[in-house]
């Protein structure tokens, strides 16, 4: 086995922990069990996806034998994840967002219950490759899927993630003044 074969298992397997890390938390989460922790937790896992997704980022390309990619059978349902996320989130769920900051202008409505539950999609597909002792294919849809379609959705939950615990944090009520 060479050394970048050895490479790609390595990333392979940190990416897929860090996938089953997200996977875990969020379901969790739609299930309620983190009352009173989930935008932290939330937050986190997003930011530690990111770093995976940063990690594929500044890797050279994958590429499949013959451009090929195995079939690993219908993607899973997550209407329930959508809905528990929507559930628990329903205070901050709706936010704004800018798609392509150099292109667009004007915000869209995004939801977090819905990025987060795009982003679980593309890395169970990812995932079912890994488990099918695929790690090559498993980076190659992690990768292209990165760029493609869940980099930006974990992207723009942790802004709005980020920005609901800032301004827990941050926005304190003036104290009142002798006059």
């Amino acid at each position: 086995m060479s050394d970048r074969t050895d490479d790609w298992h390595a990333l392979a397997d940190r990416v897929a922990g860090q996938v089953r890390d997200y996977l875990d938390t969020t379901r969790a989460t739609a299930r309620g069990e983190h009352d009173g922790e989930a935008i932290p937790l939330l937050l986190l896992q997003v930011s530690q996806i990111l770093l995976a997704g940063a990690q594929l980022g500044a890797s050279r390309d994958v590429i499949l034998p013959g451009n090929w990619e195995p079939d690993v059978g219908e993607d899973p349902d997550l209407d329930d994840l959508r809905q528990g996320l929507a559930k628990v989130l329903a205070p901050v769920d709706t936010y704004g967002e800018l798609f392509d900051p150099y292109t667009d202008s004007q915000g869209t409505a995004y939801r977090l219950s819905d990025d987060i539950a795009d982003v679980a999609s593309d890395l169970i597909h990812g995932l079912r490759h890994y488990d099918a002792q695929r790690p090559h294919e498993a980076l190659w849809w992690w990768q292209y899927s990165y760029f493609n379609h869940w980099g930006n959705h974990a992207g723009a939950a942790m802004r709005a993630l980020h920005a609901v615990i800032a301004h827990a944090r941050l926005d304190v009520a003036p104290e009142p003044t002798d006059a």
